[in-house]
C-alpha cells in the first residue's frame, strides 16, 4: 500500500492501493470515495478565496480542489451524487485572539468549500468541521475510512 502524504496545497486522487495522510489546522480537506470503484481523492487548501486566473487548478485555494475534484471525476466516467463526501478541519490555531469575520480565515474555508461542493452536486456526508487546534487525518482508498484525531500539541 503506498501511503501519500499531502501538504497544505497539495491534492491527490488515485485507487484503492492508497492511503493518505495530512495535517490541519486552519486549512480544510475534503476527501472523495466512490465505493464501486474504489477510488477517490483528497485535497488540503488553505485559502478560500479564488485561484488566480492563470492557475485555475491550484489546490492551495477551495475553487482549484474543488475543479480538480470535478475534472478527476469526470475523467474517472463518474459524477459527484456518487461519491461519499466528508470534510474536515477548519479550526482555530488562537481561539484565545478576538478575530473579526473578515479576517477569519478557518471559517472561510470552511464556507468556501461547503458552497462550493453542494454548487458541483456533491453531498456533503460527514463534516467535522471548526472548533479549535490541530487534526491528524488519514484516509484510506481502499476502504474509505478516514481516521480522524486531534494533533498533539508541542510545547
Amino acid at each position: 500500500m503506498a501511503d501519500v502524504h499531502l501538504n497544505p496545497g497539495d491534492y491527490h486522487f488515485g485507487g484503492a492501493d492508497t492511503r493518505i495522510h495530512t495535517v490541519l489546522g486552519s486549512c480544510v480537506s475534503i476527501t472523495l470515495w466512490h465505493a464501486g470503484l474504489r477510488i477517490g481523492g483528497m485535497c488540503h487548501y488553505l485559502l478560500p478565496g479564488p485561484c488566480p486566473g492563470d492557475e485555475p487548478l491550484n489546490a492551495r485555494y477551495a475553487d482549484g480542489a474543488v475543479r480538480r475534484f470535478v475534472r478527476d471525476v469526470r475523467r474517472s466516467r463518474t459524477s459527484p451524487p456518487q461519491y461519499e463526501v466528508k470534510m474536515f478541519g477548519g479550526g482555530r490555531q488562537f481561539p484565545h485572539l478576538s478575530v473579526p469575520a473578515a479576517l477569519d480565515v478557518a471559517q472561510q474555508n470552511i464556507a468556501a468549500g461547503i458552497t462550493l461542493m453542494e454548487e458541483e452536486n456533491f453531498t456533503i456526508s460527514v463534516r467535522e468541521l471548526g472548533g479549535t487546534g490541530a487534526r491528524r487525518l488519514i484516509f484510506d482508498l481502499a476502504t474509505g475510512t478516514v481516521w480522524l484525531r486531534a494533533a498533539a500539541a508541542t510545547a
